[in-house]
């Protein structure tokens, strides 16, 4: 039996499955159907013509356009029906058209969405992939499978990105941008093939880092990626200049990490 808290409000046109938990003030709107392992918790609200499948929670206070498909099986050829799931975190916004897939068993299993988080129309957050708090996929954004993305990252319309990679907190996507390689945090990539043209200097201001931070940030990039020897050889060779700046910091941490994919950088790409 579908557990359903007294204040949720059901449309007689939606299809709500025996197993679904439905929680306090949630709408599941006409035309709407939740499975039967779906968990939708205080607040939600199916808007109609909202599908959410699979093992799938979705947090408070989300809500979910019409034509989404949230939940769904994973697109890999090596889906085998195995047991996964997807989990999106609370006050997202899912516009028309969206679609988010479960993991796979070889990738871990979940798909993880934070909080906070806007995905405009017709973006895809595919299997496994891993995605922060406060982001925003802009219409047609593509992700592949085991994609990571970090906090406050921006990703421009129909941008692309490869299977693996990881955006690092704050970056910037430009739209139609092809993601092929790692983008460190805060930086800002454009192009087809993507290239690391800087940093979103932009967004740091908004986000309130002292214009000095900013600065101590763009030496170091120039360090890392104009210096005489290789990205990572760079990175590790400033780590002690920039040891009371967090944010360099976390840029050479992302650096050092293991990562199936190569870096982006201002020549990666260009020919």
């Amino acid at each position: 039996m579908s557990k359903i808290a007294a204040s949720a409000r059901i449309h007689p046109l939606a299809v709500v499955e025996d197993g679904a938990v439905i929680g306090e003030n949630v709408i599941v709107g006409p035309f709407s159907h939740v499975g039967p392992r779906v968990v939708l918790k205080d607040g939600v609200e199916l808007i109609s013509h909202a599908v959410v499948t699979g093992n799938t929670e979705i947090g408070r206070n989300c809500r979910i356009f019409p034509m989404a498909v949230i939940g769904g099986v994973s697109q890999s050829l090596h889906e085998a029906g195995e047991s996964s799931s997807l989990t999106v975190g609370d006050n997202c916004t899912i516009r028309e058209g969206v679609t988010m897939n479960c993991g796979t068993v070889g990738g871990g299993g979940k798909t993880v969405v934070g909080n906070n988080c806007l995905f405009l129309a017709n973006s895809h957050v595919a299997h496994d992939c891993q995605l922060g708090n406060d982001i925003i996929m802009s219409n047609n954004v593509m992700l592949a499978g085991h994609v990571y993305v970090a906090d406050r990252a921006i990703l421009g319309g129909g941008c692309a990105v490869h299977q693996f990679t990881r955006i690092g907190r704050q970056a910037f996507i430009g739209g139609l941008s092809a993601v092929n390689y790692d983008v460190i945090p805060y930086g800002m990539l454009n192009g087809n093939p993507g290239v690391l043209g800087g940093l979103n200097v932009v967004g740091m201001t908004r986000a309130g880092i002292e214009r000095s931070t900013i600065h101590a940030v763009r030496r170091a990039f120039k360090q890392i990626f104009e210096g005489e020897g290789n990205i990572r050889t760079n990175a590790a060779a400033i780590r002690d200049e920039y040891a009371d700046c967090k944010e360099v910091i976390e840029i050479l941490d992302f650096i050092a990490a293991d990562s199936d994919r190569a870096l982006s950088s201002p020549f990666r790409g260009k020919g």
